[in-house]
Formats: structure tokens, C-alpha cells, sequence
């Protein structure tokens, strides 16, 4: 009960007078089921900082969206400060373990992508031989996850010496506060800025096991208190603007130095590129998380009002190798929790070599001809494959009991939103409950015989296959899961009110979808009017005829293509592919399902556009928003979230940055006279086109209708 009574003498006096006349029992009942099973936490006081550090570009993240940011910061001259929570850079293809590439096929063969990420592909290829060394069949690369950190760490060093920037490298380190710039009287969406932040950096006490022993449900607590612990020893640094490396600036009156700007410009820009969306939840931008309410725009959700607590599920990935002799296995303790919820999901996909093959990253006969059929594919002793299994190592949970990440409320309640109470916006608990999922999926591929969703007789044990831990296994950790788990969906920012949409901008399903729209559930479940909304925004060409009356609804024809942003900075290309939340809590109760109506929106979608309107939040001018948290739906979210498209948001990111440094003007003036022509905007565009990082498909035009061939 301690727990839940306020620390502020303001909040306690609160707190006291919602007590009168109630009893604690109905208070603490009340409180548990307004918000979940979340107990507040509150951090120790801040001590004074160990260390200041300074740079152009704060990047808070080290995944593909973070590393893209870095690199062309680094090309551009700047000095670049990259905080990431594990040791390692590379995110997808490194500490969450999924280092097989997602591409399209169609984008693919074009090898249409930005400089970075063709050289990252590039080095891959050099440094195996070959650029599937796995042999997989989900991708046309796989490889180990140690080998991706390592891949792209020399790609930022060699950037940082091309383009003379500086890279300063911040491993296992986290975003702990930020000290922003207040109100401007007057403005809704903007006028503040970040003048500096707290971040604390952890390593092993003395005599004490190294980084990677422990899993991140045990150490993540930790690594956001100011305290040295029993576990780690903490240096906190204070990040701040290499304001005087900045050429002087005449709209802030000549001196680059001045703090904060009189007008227009920032001494430095912080870009959120973290895997949840940790510094839009920290700086209380406004956001979205998990279902977004069905309407004209999101006309496949699955629920009239949303629900924050459905996000899509995350993954611990793990590594194991093929082996000559059966190998002994010892059940988990807590295994026959999980056995009811794993499956091969569909009868087409029941088969150990396609599961064990689907994301192989060694494979010991590369070069041999395989059968057409993968559940043919031969398995040799010494194959290693990595897991990223649906009904497997997915933990998905959709409740507000057990949802990981914190929703607005529950960060409030918890205290993480007060002066030093930020802990990383995740549940804990629900963390370990992935972790131990994962572990059990590894014995279920090798030691089960039941399957939740096929019935008995489909599974049978597969012994000749071992776990692969210890600090030189494919995910450097020794309890051989992912340093930190696969994230499919974070928060995701409402961006500043557009031309178009007023209430705040976003891309949204009807944006790249290639639903068929004409579908009953479309006329059912939305308004006459909501379903005429609908065609005016996919009608494309035809939109007009139907705007004035003169063309019904059934005789307008749906667009081919997405919508072309004026403002597009980078481009993208995936399915709509959803891992949904369960419908009960726990996710891996015997007989549950999948959230009804989820994967109603999941399919092809045509090639998009990254709009730089999604990149910049409200209230803050000097923050960027880069990978999975930019400004897109939850279905749109569901194809924005791939390996080359993160790295095309990190690329808009870097180059927008290091070009509103060099202006003296913030993001917001590059797009705030929409859709008037945008000078500023043009170059910015064209610089990137010149960098040859392309913001638009070949043919990109309101009159191309071949995207049909784009699957």
C-alpha cells in the first residue's frame, strides 16, 4: 500500500483529500482497476552529472533508424551522440536478433534503397563471400547477429572519417531526462525545445558477472536508477549543444550561442529512434499506441473506439544449431505455462526444417540445390537458425494488466511522467514473461508433441538441435536469447495539424493500403457518409467527380497507388503484416485467440512515402522522430517497420537535421506553408536525391496506375 501513496507534499495533500470519506480498501481497488497492475515507482533524487558531452545531433536509439540517423550526420560533418540500452548497433539485425533482411521482392530487384543501407547490404556480402550466408528462404540475407553490430559499426566509423564528423558511442546507456524549454504563450503545437539531457550509462560492478549475463527483465530496472547498485556502477552524462562548432546564425542575431533561439533555428536537434518510442513518451508529446478508432481512414480496425493496450506483439529471438546426436533437453520449469499456446499455426507451415530453414543465418552447405518444397529442405549438423515464430517466441499480450508498453495514463499513474521518474515506459513483468516464453518455444521445437491451433499427431520431437548461449553465440548473451526483444510497434507520434487534416497529421491505412474497399464489412461497419469519406480518399483521380455529386460511390474507382507526399523524404515497401494481440489475459492461456477483426487490414500494400510532416511531433521544435514512431496508424505502422524502411526514416532524419543546423530554420518551417510551394523543402529534397537517397519509386505520378506488378 506504501507504494501508491504520493511522494510530493502536493500530491499527498491530493491524495489525502480523495481518501475522505472512502476506505483505503475501495481507494486501492479502485486505483488497481482503473490502471492495471502497475505499482508507481519513483527514482532516486539525481545526483550532479560525471560528465557533460556535446553534439549537433542527440540520437536516442542505436537500431537501424538511430544508425541510419548517425551515418548521414556523420557524412554531413557533425558530431553525433548515438545512446543505445544494449551494447550493440543495429537494433533488428543485431540485438533483437532478426538479422534476415525484409525486402520486397519488386524493390528488390531494383536494389532501390538509400546509399546506407545498399553499402550495409554491400558489406555483408563482402564479409561472408556471399550475401545469404544463412541460406534462407524468408530473405535474400541472412546472417549472424554478432556479425550485423560488428558490420555496422566499421560503416559509421568509416562515415565519420569520410565526412570529417565525429561519432561519440554510447553503449548501454538510456534517456533518463530531459530539460525542456516552457510554453510559449499562444502556441499550441510548438515553441518549446530540449536544451539538454540526462542519460546514465551502466557497467558491471567490480566482481560481478559482465553485461549480457543477466536477461533485460533483471537488469532494466537498474540501468534507469541514478544509484550504483549491487549489479552496476553508473557514470550519468549530460548531453548539450555543440553550439559554439554551429556557424553563426543571423535570424538568432549572429550568435549560434545564444540559448534558447530568439527565432527560427536550434543549436541542436535530438531524434527519438529508440524501438518503443521512449522520448515521445518521456517528453509527453502527443501520441497514439496500439488500435486507432475505425473511420474513413482506418477503416479496417477492428474496433470502434481503439484500445491502446493491443499493440502488435514483440519477440525474443534465439539461436539454435543443428546436431549429429539427439541432445538431452531439460524441461523449463515454467514450460507447461506456455506449451498451450505453441503452434506451426497452419497446416501448410507444419514442418520442423521450413520452421528451422525459414530464418537460417549458417548454413554448413551453402552452395547445394535445394528441393522446391522447404518442408523438403535437407538440415545438416553445425545449420544454425534463428526464431521469429508467430505462434512460438511472439509474446502478445492486449490487456491492461499485461500490456508492455505503458499507455499516457499508466506512465502518470506510475510516476514515470515526474522530474526523474522516468524508468523506460515498459512493464517488467511482461518483459520476463516474453523471455520465458521464448525458452519454452526452443523446447516445444525440440521436445513437443501438441499443437494449439492443428491438434494432436502434427508435431513430433525434433532432439538433434541445441540452444545456443554464452557470450560468442549468434546473440552475444548467455542466456541466449536477444539482448533485447523484436519490436514491432511503439508509440507513434501525432504530427503538427496539416492542411488536410487538422486535427493532427498522420498516415493512415487508406494512404497504402491496396484493400478492396468495395467489401460488405466497409458498408456495414461505417456511416453512409464515413463510407462516402472513404472514396473521397482513395478515389484518387475520380475523387473530384464524386466530391461535387456527380459520380456515385459504386461507380468511383479506388487509386492504384499511394498517396504521394509533397514533403516525402524517404520511401518504403512491405505487406500490411500484423502479429496481433491476444483476446485474453494472459496471452498464453489454454484456448486463446487472436484479437477478433485484428488482421482485418493485413495485405499487400503499394510503395510509400516517408512525409516529413510525420517525422515532427508537437510542443517541441528541436526533436526529430525517426523508424516505427513516426506519425502512421496502426496499420500503416504494420509495413512501416521493416529493416529498409527504418533505415530510410533514419536517413530523413540525419539529413533534415544536419540541414535546419545549417539553414538556422526547424523542420516545422520546411512544411508549415503546405501546400504551397516549400523552397527550403526543394533543396532539402534535392539534396537527399543527390545523396542518392531516393524519396519516391520510379514513376512516382497521380497518373501511374502500374503498381499492380509492386506485390
Amino acid at each position: 500500500m506504501s507504494k501508491l501513496i504520493p511522494q510530493s507534499p502536493m500530491k499527498l495533500r491530493q491524495y489525502l483529500f480523495l481518501l475522505k470519506g472512502r476506505s483505503i480498501l475501495s481507494l486501492t481497488l479502485g486505483i488497481i482497476s482503473a490502471i492495471g497492475s502497475i505499482s508507481p515507482v519513483f527514482a532516486a533524487p539525481p545526483r550532479n552529472p560525471d560528465t557533460a558531452e556535446t553534439c549537433d545531433i542527440l540520437v536516442a536509439g542505436g537500431g537501424l533508424a538511430g544508425a541510419a540517423t548517425a551515418y548521414e550526420g556523420l557524412l554531413a560533418g557533425r558530431t553525433v551522440c548515438l545512446t543505445e540500452i544494449t551494447d550493440w548497433v543495429g537494433g533488428q539485425i543485431s540485438s533483437q536478433g532478426t538479422s534476415a533482411l525484409d525486402e520486397r521482392e519488386t524493390q528488390r530487384s531494383l536494389l532501390f534503397y538509400p546509399r546506407g543501407y545498399l553499402e550495409l547490404r554491400g558489406r555483408i556480402e563482402q564479409h561472408y563471400g556471399r550475401l545469404n550466408p544463412g541460406g534462407c528462404w524468408v530473405s535474400y540475407s541472412c546472417f549472424m547477429p554478432y556479425d550485423g553490430h560488428k558490420i555496422l559499426f566499421n560503416i559509421l566509423q568509416d562515415a565519420a572519417r569520410k565526412g570529417k564528423g565525429t561519432l561519440k558511442w554510447f553503449p548501454n546507456t538510456v534517456i533518463k531526462e530531459l530539460a525542456i524549454t516552457p510554453a510559449v504563450a499562444g502556441n499550441a503545437v510548438g515553441g518549446q525545445q530540449i536544451k539538454s539531457a540526462i542519460a546514465i550509462q551502466h557497467k558491471p560492478a567490480a566482481n560481478t558477472p559482465p553485461l549480457n549475463t543477466e536477461t533485460l527483465s533483471q537488469t532494466i530496472e537498474d540501468a534507469y536508477r541514478y544509484e550504483n547498485s549491487a549489479r552496476f556502477n553508473k557514470t550519468i552524462i549530460r548531453f548539450i549543444p555543440k553550439a559554439s562548432q554551429n556557424p553563426p546564425n543571423p535570424r538568432r542575431g549572429g550568435n549560434s550561442t545564444s540559448s534558447p533561439p530568439l527565432q527560427g533555428g536550434a543549436d541542436w536537434y535530438v531524434v527519438d529512434a529508440t524501438e518503443t518510442g521512449e522520448l515521445i513518451g518521456l517528453a509527453d508529446v502527443p501520441y497514439r499506441l496500439g488500435i486507432d478508432p475505425r473511420s474513413p481512414l482506418e477503416p479496417s480496425s477492428p474496433s470502434p473506439t481503439g484500445d491502446a493496450y493491443c499493440t502488435q506483439g514483440f519477440t525474443y529471438t534465439f539461436a539454435m544449431q543443428a546436431t549429429k546426436e539427439p541432445q538431452q533437453h531439460q524441461v523449463p520449469s515454467f514450460y507447461q505455462q506456455y506449451a498451450p499456446y505453441y503452434s506451426y499455426e497452419l497446416q501448410r507451415l507444419a514442418s520442423f526444417p521450413l520452421v528451422f530453414t525459414y530464418r537460417q543465418i549458417r548454413s554448413m552447405r551453402p552452395d547445394e540445390k535445394r528441393p522446391s518444397d522447404p518442408k523438403q529442405f535437407p538440415i545438416y549438423p553445425g545449420d544454425i537458425s534463428m526464431q521469429n515464430w508467430t505462434w512460438g517466441n511472439d509474446y502478445r499480450p492486449g490487456s491492461a494488466q499485461d500490456n508492455l508498453i505503458y499507455s499516457r495514463e499508466q506512465l502518470e499513474a506510475a510516476g514515470q511522467l515526474q522530474p526523474g521518474g522516468w524508468m523506460g515506459g515498459l512493464r517488467t513483468e511482461t518483459l520476463r514473461k516474453g523471455e520465458e516464453n521464448a525458452k519454452g518455444f526452443f523446447y516445444w521445437l525440440v521436445t513437443g508433441t501438441t499443437d494449439s491451433q492443428l491438434g494432436e499427431g502434427v508435431k513430433k520431437p525434433n532432439p538433434n538441435n541445441r540452444f545456443l548461449s554464452g557470450l560468442d553465440s549468434p546473440m552475444g548473451t548467455v542466456h541466449g536469447l536477444s539482448k533485447y526483444p523484436y519490436m514491432r510497434e511503439g508509440r507513434r507520434i501525432i504530427g503538427r495539424p496539416s492542411f488536410n487534416q487538422p486535427q493532427g497529421f498522420m498516415v493512415w491505412e487508406v494512404d497504402m493500403s491496396r484493400t478492396d474497399f468495395t467489401a460488405d464489412f466497409y458498408r456495414q461497419n461505417l456511416s453512409e457518409e464515413e463510407y462516402r469519406n472513404l472514396w473521397l480518399a482513395v478515389g484518387g483521380l475520380n475523387a473530384p467527380a464524386l466530391a461535387v455529386g456527380s459520380q456515385s460511390v459504386e461507380d468511383t474507382k479506388s487509386r492504384s497507388r499511394a498517396t504521394i507526399y509533397p514533403d516525402s523524404v524517404g520511401i518504403g515497401h512491405y505487406a500490411i503484416d500484423f502479429h496481433p494481440c491476444m483476446t485474453n489475459s494472459p496471452p498464453e492461456a489454454p484456448g486463446n485467440t487472436e484479437r477478433e477483426g485484428t488482421r482485418k487490414a493485413q495485405g499487400q500494400a503499394y510503395p510509400f512515402q516517408i512525409p516529413l510532416r510525420a517525422m515532427i511531433p508537437q510542443k517541441i521544435d528541436n526533436m526529430l522522430v525517426a523508424g516505427k514512431s513516426i506519425a502512421v496508424s496502426h496499420t500503416a505502422a504494420a509495413a512501416y517497420r521493416v529493416h529498409s524502411f527504418e533505415w530510410s526514416a533514419g536517413v530523413a532524419a540525419g539529413v533534415t537535421a544536419a540541414f535546419s543546423l545549417e539553414k538556422g530554420i526547424l523542420p516545422y518551417e520546411l512544411v508549415d506553408e503546405l501546400p504551397s510551394r516549400e523552397p527550403n523543402l526543394e533543396v532539402l529534397q534535392l539534396r537527399l536525391q543527390q545523396n542518392a537517397n531516393p524519396i519516391a519509386f520510379p514513376g512516382t505520378s497521380i497518373f501511374n496506375s502500374s503498381w499492380q506488378n509492386w506485390k
